[in-house]
């Protein structure tokens, strides 16, 4: 993973810090010897050397910089070498050649070309902390934490530089100054809640508990009439076995606010962990079936509620009547009522009963993706296209960006063989699709396309959707071999055709419909013993019928086989082809002729 390619300033601290290990990779002599020459440091150049110098070096760094953008990188990285010998004081040449080099999984001499360049430019901040970063990388926090001081003490106000080095001290716990870190920020930005929780956690790593309660009863008293400040205190103490103050707290916030979700789920894991299961169930039910509780509130009582039925046995009739009584009060709740569907389908419950639950949702709201996804699904199982088709209709116009629907509805016409909808299902779908779109979907929504359009012999029109669902996924297997089979079909570009063919073999070498594909592809290209190895794969794997291979893979065999000089295998091939339900006037001739038209070899 190449950290140099986003700009370092800004990523968060987190980020940085999981960063997995650089993989150690072996270099060449020659890049051996590169690493030695930047250990020893001691390039010199004159002043009038340099002078000379630079117009060339700053030609090559421009060249090299173009390579780039073209996509050229090893004649960027040729480029870049000459920069770096004509002046061995470029810093941007190092800096460029370390991210190369990361690329390419050469960390060792890419460590060493981005030191170099922090040590040529000590200013550029860039430079100093992509090499901090690169220390972060792998893990060596010694050198990170010395580059990120180095680095602040050039810039007091860097609060984030701070951030990173409170973070780093905590991965070498080194809890003291871990905190003196901490202080340091908040003598630039000041006192804060989340600069007091991280000093509160820091005593907790610490095992300090005496100041760490006394971090978080100060947020407390600061905040006398925000019942959450109450419930963390609380929490604080029922971890550390102070059960009765932390009844207090609870109380307390409840007391400000009655609805408060976490102070009554808080409340409610107070009396389960005390044993109080007649409090906690009852507290349970007032937090369920009042009107006045927020939703999620409602949901989050209700998962724990099921895992704790799991954990004792898995009674869904507790369960689900707790989900009724539940929806009695909030009979216009989608998330609960599609909750209550899911927990059916868990629980193995009639499909009929579970796609009742989710089509009560689509009663009061019509425009859930989930339930109308959900029921979808079902019907496209069950082979229901007309079902399908009424459902997805529906979701286009109650959620008209939304791709899904689009994409269910063009396949379900597709299978109905009523082309002309399908396509005009896909296109309005296609024209939802936008950078964020998931990338398998556009894919396939473009692979449908050129399905329908080559099957309607718009052939230039199919190539295109092929082209367009191959940049969202360049291995779309399906596509490939669709649009692979097609050329070879008009007889056009066939290298490419065998190219996105072998692809598909190299995916699934024991799909006989590839397999088919490219041994047809070879075929045309009269390489016969090649493709003669490859169609006896297709016949060992094909199963698509009770009666073995089918009639297509069987007739591509026979072809191949006459071809190769046996025409007693050809014959039989294409018999049994016939009796597959093969073309009939076709085979008949080739048998008869024991032969094959000049057009069809």
């Amino acid at each position: 993973m190449n950290p140099y390619k986003n700009q370092i300033i800004g990523i968060g601290a987190a980020a940085l810090l999981a960063i997995a290990p650089a993989i150690a990779t072996g270099i060449d002599n020659r890049t051996r010897g590169v690493a030695q020459r930047l250990d020893a440091d001691t390039m010199t150049i004159s002043a009038k050397q340099l002078l000379d110098a630079t117009p060339l070096a700053d030609r090559l760094f421009l060249d090299a910089v173009c390579s780039q953008l073209r996509g050229d990188d090893s004649t960027a990285l040729r480029l870049l070498d000459s920069c770096r010998e004509v002046n061995p004081n470029a810093a941007e040449a190092y800096y460029r050649l370390a991210q190369q080099y990361f690329d390419t999984g050469n960390d060792s001499i890419a460590t060493k070309y981005m030191e170099r360049a922090a040590r040529l430019q000590p200013a550029n901040d860039t430079y100093q902390e992509s090499v901090a970063a690169t220390y972060i990388q792998q893990r060596d926090y010694d050198s990170a934490i010395k580059a990120y001081e180095n680095l602040y003490s050039h810039h007091r106000e860097r609060t984030d530089v701070l951030d990173i080095l409170a973070r780093l001290y905590g991965a070498k716990k080194d809890y003291t100054r871990m905190l003196s870190t901490i202080e340091r920020i908040e003598k630039i930005d000041g006192e804060s809640d989340e600069l007091t929780f991280m000093k509160m956690n820091v005593y907790e790593m610490r095992h300090d508990t005496k100041n760490a309660y006394r971090m978080l009863k100060a947020l407390n008293d600061a905040h006398p009439n925000e019942p959450n400040y109450k419930v963390m205190l609380g929490n604080w103490l029922m971890n550390h076995s102070r059960r009765d103050d932390a009844f207090k707290c609870f109380q307390g916030a409840l007391a400000d606010d009655p609805q408060n979700a976490f102070a009554l789920n808080s409340m409610y894991d107070y009396y389960r962990a005390g044993g109080d299961n007649a409090a906690a169930d009852e507290l349970r039910e007032k937090i369920l079936f009042s009107s006045q509780t927020e939703s999620k509130t409602k949901v989050t009582m209700l998962q724990q509620a099921i895992k704790e039925s799991e954990k004792s046995g898995g009674d869904s009739v507790v369960v689900l009547n707790l989900f009724d009584r539940t929806m009695a009060a909030s009979p216009k709740d989608a998330d609960i009522s599609n909750m209550k569907a899911m927990y059916m389908k868990l629980k193995g419950m009639p499909v009929d009963s579970v796609n009742a639950a989710f089509e009560h949702t689509l009663t009061f709201e019509p425009d859930n993706n989930l339930a109308r996804i959900k029921l979808i699904q079902d019907k496209w199982e069950k082979k229901k296209w007309d079902e399908v088709i009424v459902l997805s209709t529906a979701g286009t116009q109650y959620n008209p960006e939304d791709m899904t629907f689009y994409y269910f509805l063009g396949l379900a016409y597709f299978q109905k063989d009523d082309d002309d909808h399908a396509l005009d299902a896909l296109k309005r779908g296609a024209d939802e699709i936008d950078d964020h779109a998931d990338s398998d979907m556009a894919s396939d929504f473009y692979g449908a396309m050129g399905d329908i359009l080559f099957k309607k012999k718009q052939q230039e029109e199919a190539f295109e959707a092929y082209d367009k669902s191959l940049k969202w996924k360049e291995d779309n297997i399906v596509v490939l071999n669709n649009y692979a089979y097609y050329l070879s079909e008009l007889r056009r570009d066939l290298k490419r055709a065998e190219q996105m063919s072998f692809k598909t073999v190299q995916a699934e070498p024991t799909n006989a419909t590839y397999l088919d594909t490219y041994a047809w592809i070879l075929f045309l290209q009269k390489r016969y013993d090649e493709a003669r190895a490859y169609i006896d794969c297709a016949l060992q794997n094909d199963t698509d019928t009770v009666n073995g291979p089918s009639a297509v893979v069987i007739g591509h065999a026979g072809d191949i086989y006459c071809m190769c000089g046996d025409t007693d295998r050809a014959v039989e091939l294409w018999q049994r082809a016939l009796k597959a339900g093969g073309d009939k006037a076709v085979l008949t001739r080739k048998i008869k002729t024991k032969k094959l038209k000049i057009e069809e070899q």
